[in-house]
């Protein structure tokens, strides 16, 4: 396993679009072991294949608190949505920022497991909030822009301050 360097906001390559995965073989099992390894060290919950500069339809999430409950979503997709509900999110792509979001409260998703397996997975509270954020990856989309222009600009500011106060 390796850890994957992860892109950070607002780094264009996170603005594009995932293609699904033909196949699940050796080289995807391999990517989700390397996105569960880099999510446990960054620390997060979950990891979308885009945010790693890889653009194939590929999340890993955790979001037990003994960090033992790994699951990997291959070619995932939200088939429904109900509900609503506003909570505060972070995101390994632009760190230490949070803000609140709207999103469906419960969602019902179908994916592949890391065996290629098919399965549906019917998610509430926080593992729905993930499943959606980490989806939005994959189409290209970063939680903060959810936010007014100006909380934007005010993000992407803070963030070069920090880049080049690291640098």
């Amino acid at each position: 396993m390796a850890l994957l360097p992860i892109l950070h906001y607002p780094d264009e390559r996170l603005h594009t679009k995932a293609k699904p995965v033909a196949e699940v073989d050796e080289r995807i099992r391999t990517l989700v072991a390397d996105m569960a390894e880099t999510m446990y060290e960054a620390p997060g919950i979950g990891l979308a294949a885009t945010q790693v500069n890889v653009h194939e339809r590929v999340v890993v999430i955790d979001v037990s608190e003994e960090r033992n409950e790994l699951r990997a979503f291959i070619n995932p997709e939200i088939i429904e949505r109900h509900g609503e509900t506003v909570g505060e999110e972070g995101c390994l792509s632009v760190p230490g920022i949070y803000d609140k979001v709207t999103r469906a409260e419960r969602v019902r998703v179908k994916a592949l497991n890391e065996r290629g397996e098919a399965f549906e997975l019917e998610a509430d509270g926080l593992l729905a909030i993930c499943i959606q954020h980490e989806l939005d990856h994959l189409d290209g989309k970063v939680f903060v822009e959810y936010l007014s222009q100006l909380k934007q600009g005010r993000i992407k500011s803070k963030l070069a301050k920090r880049a080049r106060i690291t640098a």
